[in-house]
């Protein structure tokens, strides 16, 4: 037996590391791409004053605000948009609302208040959910009357000036199919759980979309917060729902048919982030399944098309990227084993762990393009920065859930389009008074715990060992499955104490 797992731990712990290499080694060469091309421009969005007037050749645009259950959102995203700085002859708004609860009820008071004001605003609502997200923005665009649509999602509070700042793009190509503004948040200094995501999702914008731009890679429209040219969503088959990421099924989609994609760094719509692990949990899982079915979807039609080498890898990547979950936790599993077979004086030389350094190069990629991201977009970059260690063991912590995701995308596995429950809450941590929090423990949290009692026991043989150079790795395992388990719990609890707060006063109430 233990002959066999001298060949097996290892073997398997290389392959985990060789592909986790690839990707960090993907995300250096983003990283350094950044450095030697970006001409931006930290400094502030540009004044809205020195903006072109919209004039009578400004087009109709069509904004669609897709809706599930989102009550304590929904007035806000509403109002916000009301309120966008276009000319109202030319400006229509579509609710799309496939809401089971008391969300239609009050949309359809919203509406009607601002139609009796004048405003060309509709409630669309569906009873049936076909298609989910997709469904709903192919059944909006059919009734819609602008030859441009913007999107926003229920959390997002676009400014006032987006429309004036997004729509001059367009007029300068006629093959310009989509543009994307940069995501801000209106939560991010709630707590750790906000800050962390912040902190990758500054990386995704600031490195990532804006460096594939630069380099004439395909980029994706992140399913709020950018504009689309009508007869580009028409001309690539329209919106569909064999996915779970039908914003990336499309992008990629419209861009291997010839459109153009632009990235605006200098817009930025800000967003509610969730404010709980579990949440944020069931938001990482549909983002994995999603984007593991566009890539067994469309990486062969990527490759088949006569786009450039450069392009085709970087697009493989940036398709594939959550398959790297099932890797990071075949490293989690496997690097206190191997450690301990090394103390035994069994399993592999000295020339394999030498060889098997070689993955700091990778590492230096996730280093690299956090580092430059907080530099590109804040001030005081490097006290941010030092949420680093924090963003790596979160994701680490839910490579169990996403490596679930992947498996039920490989496996073909049917699952609903799962909303992200939002609350309405910009600073404070009233959520849990929401009825969207969650209340009930996911069961994958039972598997977390215990990854995080393995890894714990993983830290301490390593500590054992003397082997200090893998101490801060397996920390971080340990660490990663400690937080997110124990979130997750804590956060049911309060979740389950603000129910029964809140029940007695709706019995009081009522």
């Amino acid at each position: 037996m233990l002959a066999a797992l001298e060949i097996v731990i290892p073997a398997l712990y290389a392959v985990a590391i060789v592909v986790l290499t690839a990707y960090g080694g993907n995300l250096l060469w983003l990283a350094l791409v950044h450095a030697t091309t970006e001409t931006l421009r930290d400094g502030p969005v540009p004044d809205p004053d020195a903006l072109p007037t919209p004039d009578d050749s400004w087009p109709v645009v069509t904004v669609q605000l897709p809706l599930y259950n989102e009550a304590e959102v929904a007035r806000r995203l509403i109002d916000a948009c009301v309120a966008l700085d276009y000319p109202q002859d030319r400006l229509e708004i579509q609710v799309l609302d496939d809401s089971t609860d008391a969300t239609t009820e009050r949309v359809a008071r919203r509406v009607a208040y601002w139609q009796d004001r004048g405003v060309d605003i509709t409630h669309v609502h569906r009873t049936d959910r076909t298609g989910y997200k997709a469904g709903a923005l192919a059944n909006g665009l059919r009734l819609a009357r602008g030859n441009y649509v913007a999107v926003f999602d229920a959390d997002f509070v676009p400014n006032a000036k987006f429309l004036r700042r997004m729509m001059p793009h367009f007029f300068d190509s006629e093959n310009l199919g989509m543009v994307q503004a940069r995501w801000g948040h209106l939560n991010r200094d709630d707590s750790l759980l906000t800050k962390v995501q912040a902190f990758g999702l500054d990386a995704h914008f600031a490195i990532e979309q804006r460096v594939r731009e630069l380099a004439g890679c395909f980029m994706n429209f992140n399913g709020t917060a950018g504009v689309w040219r009508r007869a580009c969503i028409e001309d690539a088959g329209g919106w569909e729902h064999d996915t779970l990421t039908e914003d990336l099924d499309l992008s990629y989609r419209a861009q291997l048919e010839g459109w153009d994609f632009a990235y605006v760094p200098t817009v930025e719509a800000p967003a509610e982030l969730p404010p709980d692990m579990n949440a944020l949990r069931s938001q990482q899982f549909r983002w994995a399944k999603g984007g593991v079915e566009t890539a067994l979807k469309l990486t062969g039609r990527l490759w088949r098309s006569a786009q450039s080498l450069r392009v085709k890898l970087e697009g493989t990547f940036h398709l594939t990227a959550h398959f790297a979950f099932p890797f990071i936790l075949l490293a989690a599993l496997t690097h206190a084993p191997l450690l301990l077979l090394k103390g035994l004086g069994r399993g592999p030389g000295e020339l394999y762990f030498a060889i098997m350094g070689f993955g700091l190069f990778g590492f230096a990629g996730f280093v690299l393009a956090q580092l430059f991201a907080q530099r590109a977009l804040y001030p005081d970059w490097l006290r941010r920065f030092r949420l680093f260690p924090a963003f790596m063991a979160g994701t680490m912590g839910l490579s169990l859930s996403n490596t679930g995701a992947f498996w039920q995308a490989v496996r073909g596995t049917d699952t609903a389009f799962i909303r992200t429950p939002k609350y309405g809450a910009t600073s404070g941590d009233s959520w849990w008074e929401s009825r969207y929090a969650i209340a009930e423990v996911p069961r994958v949290v039972w598997g977390e715990l215990a990854l995080a009692v393995y890894s714990t026991a993983g830290l301490g043989v390593t500590l054992a060992l003397g082997e200090w150079a893998a101490v801060p790795f397996q920390a971080l395992f340990a660490l990663g499955f400690a937080l997110v388990t124990a979130s997750s719990l804590r956060q049911v609890l309060t979740a389950r104490q603000g129910r029964a707060v809140s029940a007695p006063a709706s019995s009081t109430a009522s």
